[in-house]
């Protein structure tokens, strides 16, 4: 008797052993399987609405204006505008959310939002947490400063040596081109694109180091500003393409949502973007 009990002991081990390795291979496959985020016919994407003239709040839906989630205010600039072209491509409804800078990373890794569309480089520290669909602006690195200002008339980055200086947190301007700089007394980042002028504006600082696009919103909405570009010069940022190359975050391994938005990308090339970045930045509101 006690034979016969522990054979069929074995026998249900055995078959409760084959269960939970065949259900084991099928939850693996299905977990694999990252899922796109827009299978309910949305695309959430994630920006901070203060970055202009890559994305802003403004209190109606003028010049194309889209609903903030949670609020009553409503996002435009560049980043909602290539959204857009990539939800009317696809035929999904657009949402956006308005997140801080430092929590866009973390929105699109645990699948609160489907993508970030926020102004972010592509580079390798990124890309170790995110895929990037793109790029869909590439952005050069040029600092801003008072037009009545001697460093208007700076041509590299030594006539910069000495001064008062600061950027927006977590990006490469206040982490690797700042540095560059001889001597530079880097002040304390600021938490977003805005701050950072208004630091420029008050005259806490005699410069900021930002990307082409931020300058270029800035001087629309300072009149008392002035780009400087270092392009071409041997006194230039040193800066990898992957710092300049600005993309779009996915979640890792979110194949069918990285292709969708690169088909729509890729036909309109670096002439496409800066014609969009255009209309952005003579659309921003003043004051910015």
């Amino acid at each position: 008797m006690k034979k016969v009990i522990a054979i069929v002991l074995t026998l249900a081990m055995t078959l409760c052993l084959f269960a939970a390795c065949g259900k084991t291979e099928k939850a693996g496959t299905e977990t694999d399987a990252v899922p796109s985020g827009v299978e309910d016919g949305v695309l959430t994407v994630a920006m901070e609405c203060a970055y202009a003239p890559y994305n802003w709040a403004q209190p109606d839906d003028s010049n194309g204006a889209v609903p903030i989630k949670d609020s009553d205010e409503f996002a435009n600039g560049y980043d909602v505008m290539m959204a857009k072209k990539i939800c009317e491509a696809n035929g999904w409804e657009l949402e956006v959310v308005r997140l801080d800078w430092d929590s866009l990373i973390p929105a699109v890794q645990t699948g609160q939002v489907d993508a970030v569309i926020a102004g972010q480089s592509m580079t390798a520290e990124r890309a170790e947490q995110v895929d990037f669909a793109g790029p869909y602006l590439y952005a050069s690195i040029v600092c801003v400063t008072k037009a009545d200002s001697d460093l208007a008339n700076a041509a590299g980055k030594a006539d910069f040596a000495g001064k008062r200086c600061t950027s927006q947190a977590s990006t490469v301007w206040y982490d690797t081109c700042l540095p560059q700089i001889p001597d530079a007394d880097i002040q304390t980042a600021k938490e977003s694109a805005p701050a950072m002028l208004m630091a420029l504006e008050t005259g806490d600082v005699d410069f900021v180091c930002c990307d082409m696009p931020t300058a270029q919103g800035a001087v629309a909405a300072y009149s008392d500003m002035a780009i400087v570009d270092f392009a071409g010069s041997d006194d230039g940022f040193d800066v990898s393409d992957e710092e300049i190359n600005i993309g779009i975050s996915l979640q890792k391994g979110n194949t069918t949502l990285l292709e969708a938005i690169n088909k729509v990308l890729e036909p309109m090339g670096e002439a496409g973007f800066n014609a969009l970045m255009a209309e952005a930045i003579a659309i921003q509101p003043i004051g910015e």
